[in-house]
């Protein structure tokens, strides 16, 4: 199956979008996307070829990007919030040429910077769905076209350097879905997407996912905690996809009454603190299944069966999925001991756009390595220890943030935290704990490092304490511990 054959799996009156006060059958949605594909041929796009959707979430993000794939071509996703030279390396690297847009980009300067002269055509998005006249029908893809070529390249963050582009297949996103599959989203179900589509978590999870099985996807263009509850509670919600962030605050600001048709909420993109989960649980009684997935692997690698959720677990690896936990020289750890989680299935990536070594060591052995360290139960539970990359090395000990972090969590008064590696000249590195606070609520450092000092191992406990006002976070929102780490170098942060 492609992606684009997801249009087709609900009955052509079923909803299929509901957009704020727009509201589009399975029927509609095809239609749509066909004029889609017959403007994007039009406009010369062609089998293979980039295309760049530069768009808040919509009705015509969907459009866009399964028109873009009806015809062979790439879609690539663009974070709207990215700054003009962050979009011109991304359009240079992938080879964009044109680039649905909601609105005017002004490239020029940043492309010149990057010495390219690529000629980028914009379409304005916000009609691409709506037929136009004396436009031609496109062709149909080639009978030759495969499921193995690729439909999407996502760009990772990265912690170091530029972006890297994860290009994923048809194959690759249509697994995935079918994967999720005992997650039992129905027909019948409406699924809030709310999560940036730019990113692979809210499209495929919270997009695909329920057209798959024809659902009714509700798209919210951002989160507003007013306008999320209220959309819950009047399109009656059954499946939220959201990140910690929004779990929050949807215990302090919802009620029971507003998440009564609520029955499966699914939390990733980041881990999700112990606290925040048992809040939420106490509050309105639903589980949170927690999962675990990279844009390398479309990107769900573990989740939490409904009504068999763990708690601080992220679920058992999905079927389908080959898995195994290595240490540095690449061999099995015992039971119950962390390594790094490898995998190799379906859903994992083709590779990163236009580096082969970068691939190649991505993948060696045969197996795409995550960088995270877990490990497992006896039931096949995962826990996710710590990033690779995030461990501290303090006097030859291997201290893993995430452990003091989910302590720091349940003290009195904190409401988020991150711990960073420093230097430190006697032991290499120290740990440095960043929190902020609960609004009236005061937090005694003294008090709190004698909590952990009760609970850790003393060479894990912090070496410094600053609280802030509030925690950069990333676009998706994942505490921002880089921009901690910078602004704490740059004296920024005392």
């Amino acid at each position: 199956m492609f992606i684009h054959d997801l249009i087709r799996q609900g009955a052509p009156d079923a909803m299929a979008i509901i957009d704020h006060q727009r509201r589009f059958t399975y029927k509609d949605f095809q239609d749509a996307v066909d004029a889609c594909r017959n403007r994007l041929y039009a406009a010369g796009v062609r089998q293979g070829d980039r295309v760049g959707i530069f768009s808040r979430n919509s009705a015509e993000f969907v459009f866009a990007f399964m028109g873009t794939a009806s015809l062979g071509a790439i879609a690539v996703p663009i974070n709207f919030q990215l700054s003009s030279r962050e979009i011109a390396y991304i359009v240079k690297d992938a080879g964009i040429e044109t680039i649905l847009t909601y609105q005017p980009l002004n490239l020029a300067d940043a492309m010149a910077q990057l010495r390219c002269d690529l000629k980028v055509a914009q379409i304005d998005i916000r009609n691409i769905g709506k037929p136009k006249t004396g436009i031609a029908e496109a062709p149909k893809l080639s009978d030759y076209f495969s499921e193995d070529n690729p439909c999407e390249i996502i760009y990772t963050s990265g912690t170091t350097g530029n972006p890297k582009g994860a290009v994923l297949s048809h194959r690759n996103i249509v697994a995935n879905t079918q994967q999720m599959s005992f997650m039992g989203c129905k027909a019948e179900h409406n699924v809030l997407c709310v999560l940036p589509m730019y990113h692979v978590f809210g499209l495929t999870c919270s997009v695909f996912y329920p057209f798959s099985v024809g659902a009714t996807v509700a798209i919210l263009d951002s989160f507003t905690p007013k306008e999320t509850i209220a959309t819950i509670r009047d399109e009656k919600i059954t499946d939220l996809y959201i990140v910690p962030s929004i779990c929050s605050l949807l215990t302090k600001l919802a009620s029971e009454e507003d998440m009564k048709t609520v029955r499966l909420v699914v939390s990733g993109g980041t881990t999700l603190p112990l606290k925040i989960q048992q809040d939420f649980i106490g509050k309105f009684g639903v589980d949170i299944c927690e999962g675990y997935g990279l844009s390398e692997t479309s990107p769900v690698v573990t989740m939490n069966p409904p009504q068999k959720a763990k708690v601080g677990s992220c679920g058992p690896i999905v079927p389908g999925l080959k898995w195994k936990l290595i240490d540095d020289a690449g061999n099995e750890v015992a039971p119950g001991e962390p390594g790094e989680l490898v995998v190799k299935g379906d859903n994992v990536m083709l590779g990163y756009w236009n580096l082969p070594d970068v691939t190649h060591d991505a993948m060696r052995g045969g197996w795409f390595h995550t960088g995270d360290v877990a490990r497992v139960d006896d039931e096949g539970y995962i826990y996710i220890v710590d990033r690779i990359k995030d461990m501290i090395i303090s006097m030859g000990e291997n201290i893993y943030p995430r452990e003091v972090e989910e302590l720091i969590y349940q003290f009195p008064g904190v409401y988020e935290a991150a711990v960073v590696g420093i230097e430190d000249k006697l032991r290499g590195q120290a740990g440095a704990c960043f929190y902020s606070v609960h609004e009236g609520a005061d937090v005694n450092v003294r008090a709190l490092k004698k909590f952990l000092q009760a609970n850790l191992a003393l060479y894990k406990i912090p070496r410094e304490f600053h609280q802030l006002d509030k925690l950069p976070r990333t676009t998706t929102g994942k505490i921002a511990k880089k921009d901690i780490l910078k602004q704490f170098q740059e004296g920024k942060i005392k």
